[in-house]
């Protein structure tokens, strides 16, 4: 397979992970630290990123890190070291020089437009930036989907902290009631999905435990958010868990698009009681 081919087919399974909603498709994004709870001195963490159909295994291609962001305890940007985007999975080092909670993210916006020109539909993806430039404005039957994703973990060293738990204000986002380093099997844990910074209500929520592929089911928990955008959740069993939700409206950032898909999904750890 050429470098061009290679380069359009992870483009299109991108996109497919972009626009559909990431628990009912195969392909699944995902970061998975080496460590979430850590003490010690001088503690790393190396983190995965890739995007895959069996959950926390590397088989199908790398996620890539443009959007990546550490925010330190501090609520500051943290250094990324030895980043490298290989066959597989991307992968990164964190130096953890402060005491408390961590925020890694990978946040993405793009845009997917279909149109037809002289009765041929064509499709396009890119940025903001380039749709006036590749889309002409003339197109028939256009319609044009802003998505917004953001993939998240959290890790802490020492004494949990919230700094870098708030939020952005702009697309889905997680904002927990209970410490997403503080997690114990058979122990409700509750969070809040917010969108734009508002409460994200009747939201479906999915939660998939890892190891995916030596079982004959998921396993999954599937349940939603209340109006104010809260919901909860009892691990079965300890482990690293995938929590996805996504949320589409017509609460578009640009001008042209006619609908819009947010999509949040973070890695987490459950600890034995």
């Amino acid at each position: 397979m050429n470098f061009a081919l290679k380069k359009l087919t992870l483009t299109a399974a991108l996109a497919s992970a972009l626009l559909a909603p990431l628990a009912g498709q195969a392909h699944r994004m995902w970061l998975l630290p080496s460590a979430t709870v850590l003490s010690g001195n001088d503690p790393w963490i190396t983190v995965d990123a890739a995007v895959s159909n069996d959950l926390f295994y590397f088989e199908h291609f790398p996620l890539r890190l443009d959007g990546l962001v550490v925010t330190g305890p501090d609520g500051n940007a943290v250094k990324v070291e030895n980043a490298s985007t290989l066959r597989y999975r991307s992968v990164f080092d964190v130096h953890l020089t402060q005491e408390g909670t961590y925020r890694i993210a990978v946040a993405g916006h793009a845009l997917f437009a279909s149109y037809k020109v002289n009765g041929e539909t064509k499709r396009w993806r890119g940025t903001a930036e380039s749709f006036a430039k590749d889309v002409p404005a003339n197109s028939d039957e256009l319609k044009v989907t802003e998505s917004e994703t953001r993939v998240e973990s959290f890790v802490t060293r020492g004494k949990p902290t919230t700094v870098a738990l708030h939020n952005t204000g702009h697309g889905l986002e997680l904002a927990p009631d209970t410490h997403p380093d503080d997690l114990l099997a058979q122990t409700p844990a509750r969070f809040r999905l917010l969108l734009d910074g508002r409460p994200a209500a009747n939201v479906k929520v999915s939660v998939v435990p890892g190891g995916i592929r030596y079982r004959d089911q998921l396993g999954g928990i599937e349940t939603a958010t209340d109006a104010d955008g809260r919901f909860t959740v009892k691990w079965p069993a300890p482990g690293m868990y995938w929590l996805e939700a996504s949320t589409q409206d017509a609460q578009t950032n640009v001008k042209g698009a006619t609908s819009r898909r947010a999509t949040y999904a973070a890695t987490l750890e459950v600890m034995p009681q």
